[in-house]
Order: structure tokens, then sequence, then C-alpha cells
């Protein structure tokens, strides 16, 4: 990041001693050689892509790795600067050794400051940026210009450690560097032994279609300075009709994959106007203009499909999607088959981890419904849903994976997910779904005594909502039942659910789906879920005896003959949806013959 001055000076101070002491802990086999392979540089990693300490890639989420967890004051000194952490690592330099001067020219690192804390160091070492030098003593905190030239010397017999962590920032830190800037009295920050802190990484550190406005900012830093003449009025032609047309398509496409082609096709023609040029300017940091400009124009403008999708495929393999109508029983349904030992879950429903992700909340889309389309898995929001269910998984002992694993068959049932079959389907390409039948006499009843008790409200002030506070799914079409009985707004619930669902899973490859059904699990659990086991290509290794237990989410306990307790609003209920249920036990004519 371009800085002026070239050396900052941030305003806190730390307990060098105690961190030197955590990372006297770490063995030597933690350390790795550097990324670069500079000689005598080795690398510690704390934060890294997917928190795997052995990803240097600069691109992708940035979670903390299993070092950092050992380490509770660096989680307290990283979370003194209020800042949101992209990569981070200790970096250590061997006694007579140089970190070998260099220019960071690549995206990520003109977006990010790198703060730099000592932890071991000697008074002879020496940090160069630009025409500067200073020495950064032992527990202060320093940013710099690594858009100039810079180098670290050690010139002494012992190795020397940084803390050094990339941020974009936020406010709070930017009023540090302001203050640092301004010569402000540094604050300490001691160890506190009680005080467990969370650490704050980014979730995106690249663009999927670089905006125009960015563009604008990085060509505008290619520019500077370069010393005028028909070579630098080439470049400033080739860049000036480069974004203009990028513009022109960012207005048509955003970032949709429609636009791909055009924006490949915009790059490949900047690059093939670039060539004359190549060696012909340099800028005042050194740096030719178009690597520079390859660096922050072309190469970071848009990142391919495979490249997203490569990710994605080494966290999960084909996820287990279970899907139905609210108050189907999939949770008995989801207790049972969590016990496969190839299965891991987020142990229970994951509203919060797909209602998290801003663009999937039903908010942004002025509260229509829960309903989302295969063109909302865009790669981006894939990549952020992929690592929100990394964060959570366990397998059916409440154990975490281990770091870095990948191909994890994942086993998630929301309700709410019978509107969502097209976004799963092309977020998880070779994602396998069963939909889950249950009679809509038990269904319906289940989902009336769910409202009356106000224990599964989702939508508690729903905007122009006058009934009860909103329980269960928003299906489309809620706001055509204000003022209804309840009967009726539950019965256009279910009936919304199952429609959609079963719509959707018709326009399915038939291996990607199979149908169950509640009672035949609760009749013969074990060939039920054997039958499923087969089909989902999961061990079993445990024997099933009926009746299951409870699940967590029975209200009442189990009664083939509760469902008429609400028979007075079943008569409203049922003949509303009698087409889409008999629709719906077609699928299933074993669970039809048992009724």
């Amino acid at each position: 990041m371009f800085i002026i001055p070239e050396f900052i000076r941030l305003p806190l101070t730390f307990d060098a001693q105690r961190l030197a002491d955590e990372i006297a802990a770490f063995g030597e086999n933690d350390w790795r050689p550097h990324p670069e392979g500079h000689p005598g540089n080795s690398a510690l990693p704390l934060i890294s892509v997917d928190g795997d300490p052995s990803n240097d890639d600069v691109r992708g989420a940035m979670l903390p790795t299993p070092h950092l967890g050992r380490c509770p004051y660096l989680r307290q000194v990283l979370a003194a600067f209020g800042a949101v952490w992209g990569r981070t690592r200790l970096m250590r330099i061997d006694g007579n050794a140089e970190a070998t001067s260099h220019t960071d020219t690549n995206y990520y690192w003109t977006q990010h400051a790198r703060v730099h804390v000592p932890v071991v160091t000697t008074a002879g070492v020496r940090f160069v940026c630009g025409d500067q030098s200073v020495h950064m003593r032992a527990g202060e905190a320093w940013i710099f210009d690594t858009w100039s030239a810079h180098n670290v010397i050690n010139p002494d017999p012992s190795r020397r450690i940084h803390l050094v962590a990339d941020t974009v920032g936020s406010a709070a830190f930017w009023e540090l560097v302001d203050r640092g800037r301004a010569g402000a009295a540094a604050s300490h920050v001691p160890y506190d032994a009680l005080r467990l802190v969370p650490v704050v990484t980014e979730a995106v550190n690249h663009p999927v279609v670089m905006a125009p406005g960015e563009q604008s900012e990085l060509a505008a830093l290619v520019l500077a300075g370069a010393a005028e003449g028909a070579e630098k009025a080439a470049l400033v032609g080739a860049i000036e009709s480069f974004r203009r047309d990028w513009r022109a398509a960012w207005a048509r496409f955003g970032e949709s994959r429609d636009g791909w082609p055009l924006y490949q096709r915009l790059l490949q023609r900047l690059e093939s106007s670039l060539e004359p040029l190549d060696g012909r300017i340099r800028l005042p940091n050194g740096v030719d203009a178009v690597a520079a400009a390859k660096s922050l124009l072309i190469r970071p403008a848009m990142q391919q499909q495979g490249q997203r999708r490569a990710a994605r495929v080494r966290r999960f393999d084909r996820p287990v999607f279970i899907v139905c109508a609210p108050r189907s029983g999939s949770t008995l349904f989801f207790e049972t088959l969590a016990q496969s030992p190839a299965l891991w879950s987020v142990g229970g429903e994951s509203h919060g981890i797909i209602e998290g992700i801003p663009a999937l909340h039903p908010a942004r889309r002025r509260f229509h419904s829960n309903r989302l389309e295969a063109a909302d898995a865009s790669p981006e929001i894939v990549e952020a849903l992929e690592r929100r269910f990394a964060r959570h998984v366990v397998d059916r002992d409440g154990r975490r994976p281990p770091a870095g694993a990948a191909r994890l068959r994942l086993l998630e049932k929301t309700p709410k997910n019978s509107l969502r079959v097209p976004f799963l389907a092309a977020a998880f390409p070779d994602a396998l779904f069963v939909y889950l039948y249950r009679d809509m006499r038990d269904t319906i009843s289940s989902m009336l005594d769910a409202w009356r008790s106000g224990k599964f409200v989702t939508y508690p002030h729903l905007p122009g909502w006058e009934g009860p506070p909103w329980s269960l799914l928003l299906t489309p079409g809620w706001r055509e039942l204000a003022g209804k009985p309840l009967a009726e707004i539950v019965a256009a619930q279910w009936s919304a659910a199952t429609r959609y669902l079963l719509d959707d899973l018709e326009q399915l490859a038939p291996e990607r789906w199979c149908v169950s059904s509640y009672d035949a699990l609760l009749a013969d659990p074990q060939s039920e879920v054997e039958r499923l086991s087969e089909f989902l290509d999961i061990d079993w290794d445990r024997v099933l005896a009926a009746p299951l237990p409870p699940s967590r989410a029975t209200l009442t306990p189990p009664d083939r003959e509760k469902w008429r307790r609400n028979a007075a609003e079943l008569e409203i209920a049922l003949p509303l949806v009698r087409e889409v249920a008999q629709r719906a036990r077609a699928l299933f004519p074993e669970t039809a013959a048992r009724r």
C-alpha cells in the first residue's frame, strides 16, 4: 500500500517478552520456508486461506490457523488494532541475513497495510524503505510504504522475529495511523490472562469482477510519476480506452457470468496494447509500468469460475440436503442420519449460516420470501456459504475436522430450503437431495401447534404483517394472507413449500434425489436408513430399533392420532392443499398405502 511518509509508528506498544515466550513454544517443524524462497527467511502462519498453515496464497477467505489458537496474547495484540486481518505470519530472519529488496505490486498488497510488531530483535537490525531506514524496537507497532522498494537487514548473529499482519484497516485503525503520523504518545497493551478475544478475519479480498471505480484508482497508481513523453501518452491511451469499455461492460453486466467473455476480451486487448511498451516506462519505485499494469489491472480484474469451483470442491464432496415442508419430522430424520460416521453437520439447522450472508437474507429482497434461485449462487456467495459451513461442522461425536480437511460429506436440513433447491443445486453441483414426505394432516397440524407455541417465530417484525408473529418459513405471496385465519396461513405455507419443492426436484437429474418417509423411518428405522445409505453412498455402522427417541424439536409426545386435536382447523386447511397433497403422496406410494 502506498503510504506517506515511508514509515509510521503506531501509538501502541506490547509486551515483547510475553510474545517471545508464546513464540518459543513452537517447534522448528512449525516454521516454513519463506514463500518466495529468500535465503535465511522463514515464516510461521497465523492467519491463512481457510486456516491452512500450508497455504501461502492471498486469494481466498482468511481464517486463524491452529498456531494462532495457541497464542492468547498474539490474539490480543491483533485485536488491539480494531482491524480486519488478512494473511498474518511470524516472520523470521536468520543472523547475518536479509529479507531481500523488493516492491509489492501485487493487487492484494496495494489494498492492505502491512503491520509490523517486532518481537525478537537487536539494535543493529534496520528496516529500509525507499531512501529511509529505521530500527523498529521490540514491542512497537509500525506500518510502511510497501509500494516502495523495501528490505530488512539483520547484521547480527541472532535471529530477528516480527509479527507481520496485513489489513485493509477500519475507521479505528486509520485513526491510529493518523495519530501515529502526528507523533501521538503510545498506549501500552498488556497481556490479560482473563481476556479471550476473537480475531476478525477477511472473507473477501479479491473482486469477482473489478468495479470501474477500483479500476480507476489502480490505474492512477500505475500512471503516477511516470515520465512524460510519447510512451506515457501511449500507456495512458491504452488504459483509458480499456477503462471506458470496462465501465460500459460493467453497466451492462455487473458481476454476472454473462459478461465474463466480454471482460476477458477487454483484458486480452489491454494486454496486447501494452506489449509494445514493455520495459520502456519505469515508475518512481523502479517497477516497470507494464508489469505494474498487469499486476493491478489485468490479473485481479476477474476471478475465473474454475478458481472458485476448485476452492469449493476442496471443502465438501456431495453434500446431502434433507428438504421438506416445516414440521415434517426432519429433525428426527436428521438426528438419525447424522449418526453415520461419514457425515458432518452443523449440529442443527443452518438458518443463521445461510441468512447471515446479507445477500441471502429476505430483507435484501424486501422480504419477498425465503426463495433463492440458481442465479443467487454467485461465486462469491458460494465461497462465503462454504466457509461458514466449514467453520461449524462436526462429526457424530461433536468433533471438529482436522485443519485443512477436504471433501467432507456435509449433512444439512433446514425447512426453508424447500424454497432454495435451485440455489443449492447450483452452489453445490454434486449435491444430493432427500425429500422427506409426511402426511399433510400430521404436518399441517404440527405447523398450527408451532405457530401457537411462539417457539418458532422467524421474523418477529415482518414489515407489513399485522397478524401473529411470523413463524416458520416465509413463502411467496405471504402478504395476501393478511387477515386470514391461522389455518389458511399454515395451509398456504405448506402448499407453497411443497409445490416449489416438487417442481424444483423434478428439474434435477433423477440420480440427484430420492424420497423418504417419516412413517417409514418410525416403522423400520434400520431398513430405511440402510436404503438411504446405499443411495447416498455413505457408511452405516449402528443398529436402530423402533421406536426412535423423540427429537429435540418435538412439542408433544408422538401420537399417530395427534392431528385430530386440530380437526376443526384441518377441515378448513385440507381442501386448500388437496391437489398438492395428492401429488406429494404419489412420490411415495408405500407411505400412501400405509395411511
